[in-house]
């Protein structure tokens, strides 16, 4: 993941003061929920899965342009931009395409 690169838990509230091992575990550990949720759905295809995933991709891209620039924000190369913002728009697409399915 960048976001352990770049150290994201940098940009949150109740992160940003830990140490950086037990905050680098903490993020770690809160980013699981959102793994099983997205392989549930690749298992199991219940679109109540899929809207989850398209919305939290939506949310986070957005979360991530509000906090350009953040002095903590270390995701201002090329390459961190290119997986944020394209996941995003194919969170809108698919939701789009999920809705007027």
């Amino acid at each position: 993941m960048d976001a352990i690169r770049a150290k994201e838990w940098k940009l949150f509230i109740f992160l940003k003061d830990m140490d950086d091992n037990r905050a680098f575990k903490t993020f770690t550990i809160l980013h699981l929920p959102l793994y099983a949720i997205l392989l549930y759905s690749f298992i199991s295809h219940h679109i109540i899965s899929f809207i989850i995933i398209d919305v939290f991709l939506i949310i986070h891209s957005i979360l991530h342009f509000f906090f350009e620039k953040h002095p903590n924000n270390n995701f201002t190369n090329m390459y961190s931009r290119m997986i944020i913002y394209p996941m995003g728009v194919l969170g809108v697409l698919h939701l789009v395409g999920l809705v007027l399915s």
